[in-house]
């Protein structure tokens, strides 16, 4: 059969439809009683505690690269200062929100997609609304409520343990003291520039949700499509995360111009 571009095209809108009328439906059952707290809790345990040890060595080791890599630079010029400064922007703008995005994407996403599709495949699903049970409130919401409270906390522990990282590599080389290092780490940094970027960790937890719960419960593939479920739920979460990411920098800088300044 030939490429068509534009029945391709076509296929991606109905794709992007189908999930825009999913994340509405989520929306709905969001916000209209009765909430499920015990299943969010739980799923909030699973996202955010269980991520919490791959989050903090991430950060750690990403904290004692950056400084490695960055302080010869630096020292070049005369701006060894510097060095807990650029550690402290590098992480709480950028590099910390959208490692921990990419980290759930593939931690959590993955998993969500295959229970969900397992679910579907072997008729659970099926089984919960047979006996009048809502099965999209009771294991689509929790997901994605959890997914959406749970990346700015992780995103705070990243940036912790990145500073942590970024000390013990400085120390190694200048003996510079916790007080010495904090205070410069945090000579340039504001609310404004650390908010709005661990809040908009919030839109990559409902990318990952959403996207996810949509391959994993909408799957009809049988067996099979449990790990195309898995696999889709990561690369498009993963994909969409870097897209978004570019809007939203844009976004804050725009209603927070201090930041770019």
């Amino acid at each position: 059969m030939a490429y068509d571009p534009i029945r391709q095209f076509k296929g991606y809108l109905d794709f992007a439809g189908k999930v825009g009328l999913f994340a509405v439906r989520v929306a709905r059952r969001a916000v209209v009683p009765p909430f499920e707290w015990m299943l969010t809790w739980e799923r909030i345990e699973e996202v955010g505690w269980k991520s919490l040890p791959l989050v903090l060595a991430s950060g750690l080791a990403l904290g004692v690269v950056l400084t490695l890599h960055t302080r010869s630079s630096l020292v070049r010029f005369g701006a060894e200062s510097m060095i807990p400064t650029f550690q402290a922007v590098a992480f709480f703008t950028e590099i910390g929100p959208l490692v921990v995005g990419l980290l759930v994407a593939g931690r959590v996403g993955s998993g969500i997609g295959a229970v969900l599709a397992d679910m579907r495949a072997t008729e659970q699903i099926d089984a919960i609304d047979a006996i009048s049970i809502d099965s999209f409130r009771v294991l689509v919401v929790p997901n994605i409520v959890a997914c959406i409270v749970s990346l700015p906390l992780l995103t705070v522990f990243m940036d912790a343990a990145g500073l942590l990282g970024g000390y013990l590599a400085e120390q190694s080389h200048s003996h510079l003291s916790v007080v010495l290092y904090l205070h410069r780490a945090f000579s340039q940094i504001s609310w404004a520039g650390f908010i709005p970027p661990t809040l908009k960790t919030s839109v990559f937890g409902l990318i990952i949700g959403v996207i996810s719960c949509y391959f994993g419960y909408t799957t009809n593939e049988g067996s099979i499509g449990v790990g195309r479920a898995s696999t889709n739920s990561v690369v498009l979460s993963s994909f969409l995360i870097i897209i978004s990411d570019v809007t939203l920098v844009k976004l804050i800088f725009f209603l927070f111009p201090g930041i770019a300044s």
